[in-house]
C-alpha cells in the first residue's frame, strides 16, 4: 500500500491511495495561496493600483501549482471531505485523462458548485486587456522580485478554469449518505462519515474484509451548525491519515467571536464602517448567528448588514433547506416550523440584505455607517477590492479578517499606506493537537499518518511542544511530492464457497474442538471477488471409450488425493513391521528424523517430520505394502 503526496498543503490535501487494486485520491484542494503575488483585480479602474511601478500581471490567473507525481489518469476514484477540498476538481477531471468517479455528499457538491461559480465569476468578470506570460520562463522570472523569483515550477501555474469546465466536472460526482458503503470494483468499500466541521463534511472509512484505512480530513468536536463529528466509527483502524487540522492551534473560536463582535461595535459607534473579507459559505453562518444575539444588547438595531457575493442568495438559501445534514438543536427548528439560521430572521426583518455585486440595487439602498460581508479572503478579487479603495484611507473604518488561510499583513501589501484600522479574529473550528490527541487515544489506530508540519512545532514557535502531535508511536510524517510505502500487508482473501461445494465437506477432528476438512474445487476470480466451486465432473462416457477417456482427462478433473495429518512413531512402525514379516531392519538416525534400512527386501523408508519416503526398486508389491503400513498411523483428511 503506498500514498502518494501532491499537496504539501496541511488543510488543501490532495493525496492518492493505492488500496489493493484501487487507486483513490483522497481530496483535490486548490491552493490559492500563490494569488498574494499578483496585484487585486478591482471592479472599475483604480488610478493608484494601474500607477504602481515594477511588474504587473494583467492575467488575473488562479494558480495550481502541482508535479506529476503520478499519471492522473490512472486515478480510480476521487473522494471529497468538503467543499474547500475540492475546488481543484475541474483541473484533474478535465486535463488529466481522468475517466474515474468522484464521491461527495450533497451539501459538499452543492456549495463547492456555488464557490467555483462565484471563483469565475470573479475572474471573467475583470476586463482583461492583454495577458502576460513571459515573466514564468525561469530567465525572467530570475530577475523579478521576491517572492516570485522565488517561487519553484512557476510554469505549471494555471488560469483559473471556466463555468463550462465547472459543469462539466461536477456532472462526474456521485452523491453519497453518511454511513452509506459505497463498493469500488469489488476490491473495497467507502463509507462517508461526519466529521462536523461544514454542512456535509465527511470523513472516509476505506475497508476491505480484513483491512481498514480512516481518511480524517477537517474535522471538528465544537458544537457549530453542523452534524456532530462521528468518532466511533474510526475505531480498529490499520491506518489512519490524518489532515486538515486547525490552522490557528492557539486562537480559541469563541473568544475570536467575542473580539469580533467588540471591534465591530466600537467601529460602528465611532461613526464608521466594518469590512469582513470572507468565503461565502462556512463561517459567515456562525457569523450572522452571533451578530443576531449580538445586535439588541450593542444598540446596533438600526446599523445595516450587507452580504455581497453572485451566490450570497443561494448559499443563504441551502444553509436552510439542508436540515438532515445539520446538528441535532438545528434540526428540531424546522419541524416546529422554523428556520434552522436567524438569518432568515435578520433578512426579513432587513437587517441583513444580500446583493450579487455592488451593482444595480446595491448602489442605490447603499447606506453608512454598516457592516460588509463579501469576498474574496485574499483581498485580490472580488468586491472587496472596491471596499478597501472606498474605505482604506479613513481611520473611522475597520477590516476584520476571520478566515485563516491568508496571513492579513500579505493580504495588505497592496493597499499600503492604509489608514483604516485592521482587526485579525481567525476563526477555525477545526481540531486542535490537545484534541486531536486525546482522540487518538480513544480510536487507537495502528499507524497515524500526517503532513510533515504536524510532526514539529512551528518555525516561529520552536518551543512550543504542544503545538505538534506527540504520539506513543510516532506518527508517519509524509511532505509534498513524496511517496510513503505505508506499514501495511495484506495478509488474508475472502473466498466465497458455493453450497454444494460446503455440503460435500467432511470435518475431521484433528484435536478437541478442532475440525479441518480438505476442499478441492476451481477457484473463479472476477471484479476482486474469489468463488470456489464443485470440479465439474465429465460427462459418462461409452464403455467401448472409457480407457481412453480416463487417459485424455485433464488433470483439474481427476480426483483429488487426500492430504495426511499426524507422525509416524519410530517403535510401533518398527512393531508393525515385524509383525509383517519384515525384521531385519537397520534404523540410522539423521537431523531430520531417521532411515530405515530393510535389507532383506532391499528397500529404504526415510521417516522425517512432515514427510515419509519409501525407495523400492523394481518391487511395486513391495512399495505398496510399506506404504499401507505407513498410512495405518496417519489420519486422511
Amino acid at each position: 500500500m503506498k500514498l502518494y503526496c501532491l499537496s504539501g498543503h496541511p488543510t488543501l490535501p490532495c493525496n492518492v491511495l493505492k488500496f489493493k487494486s484501487t487507486t483513490i485520491m483522497l481530496d483535490c484542494g486548490l491552493d490559492t495561496t500563490s494569488v498574494l503575488n499578483f496585484l487585486p483585480l478591482p471592479l472599475v479602474h483604480s488610478p493608484r493600483l494601474s500607477k504602481l511601478p515594477g511588474w504587473v500581471s494583467k492575467d488575473g490567473s488562479i494558480n495550481l501549482e502541482k508535479r506529476e507525481l503520478m499519471d492522473l489518469s490512472t486515478i480510480d476514484v476521487i473522494l471529497i471531505s468538503n467543499y474547500h477540498c475540492m475546488m481543484a476538481l475541474p483541473y484533474i477531471t478535465e486535463h488529466s485523462g481522468f475517466t474515474g468517479a468522484v464521491y461527495a455528499t450533497e451539501p459538499t457538491l452543492q456549495i463547492g458548485r456555488l464557490l467555483m461559480e462565484e471563483l469565475v465569476n470573479h475572474m471573467e468578470r475583470v476586463p482583461k486587456a492583454q495577458t502576460a506570460t513571459c515573466w514564468k520562463n525561469k530567465e525572467i522570472q530570475r530577475l523579478l522580485p521576491g517572492p516570485l523569483k522565488d517561487v519553484a515550477e512557476v510554469w505549471a501555474w494555471k488560469r483559473c478554469y471556466t463555468i463550462q469546465e465547472v459543469n462539466s466536472a461536477l456532472s462526474k460526482v456521485q452523491l453519497v449518505g453518511y454511513s452509506q458503503k459505497v463498493e469500488l470494483f469489488g476490491a473495497v468499500q467507502v463509507s462517508p462519515l461526519s466529521s462536523g466541521y461544514s454542512l456535509g463534511s465527511s470523513n472516509w472509512i476505506i475497508q476491505s474484509h480484513y483491512e481498514k484505512v480512516s481518511y480524517m480530513s477537517g474535522s471538528s468536536l465544537l458544537t457549530t451548525h453542523p452534524q456532530p463529528m462521528d468518532q466511533s466509527s474510526l475505531k480498529n483502524s490499520d491506518i489512519l491519515i490524518l489532515t486538515g487540522l486547525t490552522q490557528m492551534p492557539t486562537a480559541n473560536p469563541d473568544g475570536m467571536l467575542g473580539e469580533f463582535c467588540s471591534n465591530l461595535a466600537m467601529t460602528i459607534r465611532a461613526g464608521g464602517n466594518v469590512l469582513v473579507p470572507c468565503y461565502s459559505s462556512g463561517v459567515i453562518y456562525d457569523l450572522l448567528e452571533c451578530l443576531y444575539q449580538f445586535i439588541d444588547s450593542a444598540n446596533l438595531g438600526s446599523t445595516p448588514f450587507y452580504f455581497i457575493s453572485p451566490i450570497a442568495n443561494s448559499s443563504l438559501e441551502f444553509s436552510q433547506i439542508f436540515a438532515e445534514w445539520l446538528c441535532h438543536n438545528k434540526q428540531s427548528k424546522v419541524y416546529l416550523p422554523e428556520p434552522p439560521f436567524p438569518h432568515a430572521e435578520l433578512i426579513q426583518t432587513n437587517k441583513l440584505k444580500h446583493y450579487p455585486s455592488i451593482h444595480g440595487d446595491f448602489s442605490s439602498e447603499f447606506r453608512q455607517p454598516c457592516v460588509v460581508f463579501t469576498g474574496h479572503p485574499s483581498l485580490r478579487f472580488g468586491d472587496v477590492v472596491h471596499f478597501m479603495e472606498l474605505w482604506g484611507r479613513s481611520s473611522l473604518n475597520t477590516i476584520i479578517f476571520t478566515e485563516p488561510d491568508f496571513s492579513y499583513l500579505d493580504a495588505l501589501a497592496p493597499y499600503q499606506p492604509l489608514a483604516m484600522k485592521c482587526v485579525y479574529c481567525p476563526i477555525d473550528t477545526r481540531l486542535n493537537f490537545h484534541q486531536v490527541s486525546k482522540l487518538l487515544k480513544e480510536i487507537q489506530p495502528l499507524h497515524v499518518v500526517c503532513p510533515e508540519q504536524y510532526t514539529q512545532p512551528p518555525p516561529a514557535q520552536s518551543h512550543r511542544s504542544d503545538l505538534m502531535l506527540e504520539l506513543p508511536a510516532p506518527p508517519l510524517p509524509y511532505r509534498r511530492c513524496s511517496v510513503l510505502s505505508l506499514p501495511f500487508r495484506r495478509r488474508y482473501e475472502r473466498i466465497h464457497l458455493l453450497p454444494e461445494l460446503a455440503k460435500s465437506l467432511v470435518p475431521s477432528e484433528v484435536k478437541p474442538g478442532v475440525s479441518v476438512a480438505t476442499v478441492s474445487g476451481m477457484l473463479q476470480s472476477k471484479d476482486n471477488k474469489h468463488t470456489l466451486m464443485s470440479v465439474p465432473r465429465p460427462p459418462p462416457a461409452a464403455p467401448t471409450k472409457k480407457r481412453k477417456r480416463v487417459a485424455e482427462e485433464p488433470p483439474e478433473l481427476l480426483a483429488p488425493k487426500p492430504l495426511l495429518s499426524g507422525a509416524v512413531p519410530l517403535d510401533g512402525f518398527l512393531a508393525t513391521l515385524h509383525k509383517h514379516g519384515v525384521s531385519e531392519v537397520k534404523v540410522e538416525e539423521t537431523a531430520d528424523g531417521h532411515i530405515l534400512h530393510l535389507q532383506a527386501e532391499d528397500a529404504l523408508i526415510q521417516m522425517e517430520a512432515h514427510a515419509t519416503h519409501i525407495v523400492c526398486d523394481n518391487n511395486e508389491p513391495m512399495r505398496t505394502t510399506l506404504r499401507d503400513l505407513v498410512l495405518r498411523f496417519l489420519q486422511k483428511l
